[in-house]
């Protein structure tokens, strides 16, 4: 499947990879297969308590919220990925490579409904033969796409080494990093970072500090005596270790 280029609201192009139909189909089975067997533990937990009537009760509620209720909590909760997405490397997003909201997330599991005809998702699997994303019609009305997430490129440490002392490692700015900073743009980053040395010197240094700028207002950063470059550097050491995940 071609890669696919979109601009992220920074004005940054980032290629996404969108995730073929035989992995989604796993991975939906594999969500599939963990849900039914919570019902079914659930349901057995309640028969040991209730009689036959309210156990099964419970059983269709918990069979139920789980259908409609995983993939939505996961989706928006989850930063895109089911535990069965996961697994496979999958991450839902907006059409623009953003977090998917939670109307994006309802409507594109209630049409779920629709792409599960007539038997396991062949609906889907049809519409996505003919969409050059691979969506569904589920990702197709809620302007979404499943792409696999890329392997982070090879990280030998060589970013943290440059600087020992990384002032962006205080908890606040740790949590903020988390929160706001999306997994395209890590990738972004770290390229940037990568193949700064091959830029000329002038736009180098214009790159960084454009960037940066971008970054101290979104992280609120107040530290104005750190170069452009440094916090660049340093934003990305912290996203590419253990410490920030």
């Amino acid at each position: 499947m071609a890669e696919l280029t979109i601009n992220t609201p920074e004005h940054v192009p980032i290629g996404l990879e969108p995730a073929g139909a035989g992995s989604r189909f796993l991975a939906v089975l594999l969500d599939a297969l963990i849900t039914a067997a919570i019902a079914s533990a659930i349901g057995s937990i309640a028969r040991t308590i209730l009689s036959g009537g309210g156990a099964t009760a419970i059983f269709i509620t918990t069979s139920f919220g789980l259908t409609w209720g995983w993939h939505v909590w996961f989706e928006t909760r989850g930063h895109g990925r089911t535990p069965g997405k996961r697994a496979l490397s999958l991450r839902v997003v907006d059409a623009r490579g953003l977090p998917v909201s939670l109307y994006q997330s309802l409507v594109r599991n209630i049409v779920r409904v629709i792409d599960f005809a007539p038997a396991f998702y062949g609906v889907g699997a049809a519409v996505s033969l003919f969409d050059p994303a691979r969506r569904r019609l589920g990702d197709i009305v809620a302007n979404t796409l499943v792409i696999r997430e890329a392997q982070p490129l090879a990280y030998s440490g060589q970013l943290a080494s440059v600087r020992r002392h990384n002032s962006l490692r205080t908890p606040r700015v740790l949590r903020l990093i988390r929160h706001r900073i999306s997994i395209e743009e890590r990738e972004f980053l770290l390229r940037l970072c990568l193949r700064a040395d091959k830029l000329a010197q002038a736009a180098r240094y214009d790159l960084m500090e454009d960037v940066a700028r971008f970054y101290r207002r979104k992280l609120a950063i107040e530290e104005e005596q750190i170069s452009g470059e440094n916090l660049v550097r340093d934003l990305t050491a912290v996203l590419f270790t253990k410490e920030s995940r």
